[in-house]
């Protein structure tokens, strides 16, 4: 099901990204947020009032700036705003209406979105008597916020997921397996689904995806339906979009967001560069089955060592998806193309993977017992019952005494011992803590 969107967006300097760090990280119910993956972030996945939503951080738009960094910036603010169903227009009271703001404005009526104006950085009461100039930009009641203080994010919270839609069903059978390809540009994306469909596949029909940067294919094969969802063809708007890190992030979540699989793309002849790390930390943080592909390997030139040299910096440079298998291909000569297919039923089939409860707690158990849980204080954690509580990815809950003694490297090592129980291979495993109540 995919989320609806929020985009915040606005002139330089009004406070855009402290408001983005509120939402997804003080005010609300973080649906999934790990720092230190992707620093660089654009989105951020949220829940507000019972609804989840995709938000957007944009740069600060300059309508008459012409270097080329203003001009990336400002073809991001209009690619969040074509995506978003909301739009949270951010100004500054201390400032008041600027050119840049009217200008901005201007962008907005055009987009013909919904649009809460939000005033940023009112401190004080004595602040709230410049809010109402803002009436004059014609997007209707202006909401007081101060992102430094924390005050009126959820009024302005409010406004915003009233204007939501519902989130859309995709109209996929169940047992259709979804299948992003997501990689930074030229790392051959096109090919491979060209090649994927090229042999002896059943293709049903070519449809539209629900985003604009979007291509749905459904294909069949061996009686299994597949939806490859590829971003490759949004590649058409100038050099700038392409140079852009976060306009392929842009483009990749929204099919992370709807897939089952993601195909984590990279360039083989090229080797590792940060943008990859960028995307495929979201297809973790997403929690979605991952393989990655190793493109174009009919031109890397090899010896014995290549490919186990290449497979270690993998393993190096994206240390929080272990469990994704690795394959290496062509997929302009179909080198190994045939592997591929197999892999992606696999690892669909562990996203999904459902543990009795009592095998859970037996492994738990036997782990305990092997590395007694830490301490702190005089207190020790007691872990006293575990349930798989999800699927797509599986998610295992820990009820225990005291859930701040779950510490990072102790639920990592629980993991670990869950994994080689059960393998959950290609899939992230969450692991949560819950106090046990006198009831359970």
């Amino acid at each position: 099901m995919a989320r609806p969107v929020i985009a915040i967006v606005g002139r330089p300097n009004v406070g855009k990204s402290t408001i983005f760090n509120r939402i997804i990280g003080d005010r609300l119910a973080i649906v999934e947020d790990k720092p230190g993956i992707t620093r660089d972030r654009l989105y951020g996945t949220a829940e507000w009032a019972g609804k989840s939503f995709s938000i957007i951080d944009t740069g600060g738009i300059e309508i008459d700036g012409e270097d080329e960094i203003m001009k990336s910036v400002r073809m991001q603010a209009e690619l969040a705003i074509a995506e978003a169903d909301v739009i949270i227009f951010m100004v500054d009271a201390k400032i008041g209406i600027t050119h840049a703001d009217e200008e901005v404005a201007q962008m907005l009526y055009r987009s013909k979105k919904p649009i809460v104006l939000a005033v940023n950085k009112v401190d004080n009461e004595g602040r709230q008597d410049e809010v109402y100039e803002f009436y004059s930009l014609g997007f209707g009641e202006p909401i007081a916020i101060s992102g430094s203080h924390g005050i009126g994010i959820g009024d302005l919270l409010e406004a915003a997921t009233e204007l939501l839609p519902e989130p859309k069903d995709d109209e996929y059978d169940d047992d259709v397996i979804k299948v992003a390809l997501i990689g930074r540009p030229n790392v051959g994306k096109s090919s491979l689904v060209n090649a994927l469909l090229g042999e002896e596949r059943v293709i049903v029909s070519n449809i539209a995806g629900t985003t604009r940067d979007a291509i749905d294919t459904p294909f069949e094969v061996d009686g299994q339906k597949y939806v490859l969802i590829d971003t490759a063809g949004m590649r058409k708007r100038g050099k700038v979009y392409e140079n852009t890190e976060k306009y392929s992030v842009m483009r990749a979540m929204k099919a992370i967001e709807r897939a089952d699989v993601a195909l984590i793309v990279i360039n083989g002849e090229e080797g590792i560069i940060d943008q990859d790390k960028h995307i495929a930390g979201y297809a973790h943080e997403a929690g979605k089955a991952s393989i990655f592909v190793v493109n174009k390997w009919d031109a890397v030139e090899k010896d014995e060592k290549t490919m186990q040299n290449f497979t270690a910096s993998i393993r190096d440079e994206f240390l929080f998806m272990t469990y994704a298998p690795i394959e290496y291909l062509s997929a302009k000569t179909k080198l190994r193309l045939h592997k591929l297919i197999p892999v992606i039923n696999y690892v669909s089939e562990q996203h999904a993977l459902r543990i009795a409860t009592h095998l859970l707690n037996d492994v738990v158990s036997d782990a305990v017992s092997m590395n007694p849980t830490p301490t702190d204080k005089g207190k020790r954690l007691r872990i006293n019952y575990v349930t798989q509580v999800a699927t797509k990815p599986p998610t295992i809950v820990c009820f225990v005494n005291h859930p701040e003694l779950m510490h990072f490297s102790y639920a990592r090592y629980l993991e670990n011992k869950i994994r080689a129980a059960f393998n959950f291979e290609g899939t992230p495993v969450r692991i949560f803590s819950r106090k046990k109540s006198d009831q359970d």
